[in-house]
């Protein structure tokens, strides 16, 4: 990476050019865990069907249940790691545990060795989305902090898109799914370690002798206020995306549509998620993060609500599943959003590791639970009764955050959110 201390033309067209790999090569990251992780609700219906493995629902469910837990453990670790390691090779890394982990999937000869095998990709995927969205932050000004986090979670729900068109169209050769985002992954992995350059803000604070802020310095008073709203809306907001990209084919075949329409619905609620975080992105950078955030968790909400009804209508349908996705997933990227414009570059990766980190509890619960009702066999309406009152809470988990750093007395040297 060219030095910051460089000048002249020629080193600005390098930083410019490291800056566009950046860009690139974080967002291709989210995008393959968006992949990764909506492959699972993708398929569980051809599994369930095939009876692969002699699997059930309730395998289905412990799948999912321990897949997250990797996630959840990779996110929690990856944080202090990168703020002492720095965010490339991190990333690499990750990019490679989960892609090799991937691949064999497939091979697996029990349902408890496809759960294992799940649980240890997890490990990787769950470090992928905060050092992406950490280098992305980094990378931008801090008045475009919100539009650097929902721009890279576009990502996420692209690659959930090009799931579930390939789930469409592959039916029961679902294993083909799994070779894909291996074999791509591996050869993102190459790509970033020749031309993903480390983050300059992670550079400067190792060349200045920055001191590296511990993760007990979050749970000082000057960062707890806003520590505890955020982890219970990152909680919540996780709950609901993972709950949803899981199951909601599951819960829309439950309600009476057939197959090809539930899993349609998965691709319209992830196209709504890609317009949401464009649109949400643009609205907080001008509105402010927090006012924003709840907001859209107040629309989801309604949303969530509205699709208990068994709709009639293919349009009215196809709205509504839209609509939620709009609302829901821009909402939990906007809890990031918050979380990199509120803390500093020293602990910022640590705090947004933490954040992803307990959110993913939520993404374990959320399946787990939904999971629970469709066994019981009241996936509808109970588990959108269950959503509704999930984004409730988030609501008022982000109802609970501090405006601005000096606000909860934390010096942060950022603007407002």
């Amino acid at each position: 990476m060219t030095s910051a201390t460089t000048s002249g033309a020629p080193a600005r067209t390098d930083r410019a050019g490291d800056g566009r790999w950046t860009v690139v090569l974080c967002w291709i990251t989210v995008l393959l865990e968006g992949y990764d992780l909506v492959v699972l609700g993708a398929i569980i219906p051809t599994l369930l069907k095939t009876h692969h493995l002699g699997m059930t629902a309730a395998d289905a469910t412990t799948i999912a249940t321990l897949s997250l837990v990797g996630v959840a453990i990779g996110a929690v670790c990856v944080g202090p790691l990168a703020d002492r390691l720095g965010r490339r090779r991190l990333l690499i890394g990750s990019v490679v545990l989960f892609s090799v982990f991937t691949l064999v999937v497939p091979l697996a000869t029990s349902v408890w060795m496809f759960a294992a095998l799940r649980l240890v990709a997890g490990l990787g995927l769950g470090a992928c989305m905060p050092v992406s969205l950490t280098m992305m932050a980094e990378h931008m000004p801090a008045s475009r902090r919100a539009r650097a986090s929902t721009l890279t979670m576009t990502g996420y729900h692209t690659g959930a898109v090009i799931t579930s068109l390939l789930a469409l169209q592959v039916t029961d050769d679902w294993e083909i799914l799994f070779y894909l985002l291996g074999v791509v992954g591996l050869v993102v992995a190459a790509v970033q370690w020749f031309r993903l350059p480390e983050s300059e803000a992670f550079v400067r604070a190792q060349r200045d002798g920055e001191q590296r802020v511990p993760f007990t310095e979050l749970l000082k008073p000057a960062y707890l206020r806003a520590g505890i709203g955020i982890w219970v809306a990152s909680f919540m907001g996780l709950l609901l995306v993972y709950g949803l990209n899981t199951w909601l084919p599951k819960l829309m075949n439950d309600a009476g549509y057939p197959v090809p329409t539930a899993v349609t619905q998965l691709l319209v609620l992830n196209i709504g998620g890609v317009v949401g975080l464009v649109a949400g992105g643009y609205v907080a950078d001008r509105r402010g993060i927090k006012g924003t955030t709840m907001s859209w968790f107040a629309v989801s909400v309604v949303m969530l609500a509205c699709l208990s009804i068994k709709m009639e209508s293919d349009l009215m349908l196809n709205v509504v599943v839209f609509l939620t996705g709009v609302f829901v997933f821009s909402a939990m990227v906007l809890v990031y959003a918050y979380v990199t414009s509120y803390y500093p570059a020293s602990v910022r990766s640590t705090a947004l590791g933490s954040a992803s980190g307990i959110g993913r509890i939520g993404s374990i619960v959320g399946p787990s639970i939904t999971g629970a009702l469709v066994s019981s066999g009241v996936g509808h309406p109970w588990g959108f009764y269950f959503f509704a009152a999930v984004a409730l809470l988030g609501f008022l988990a982000v109802l609970t955050l501090p405006r601005t750093a000096a606000d909860s007395g934390a010096k942060t040297g950022e603007p407002a959110v």
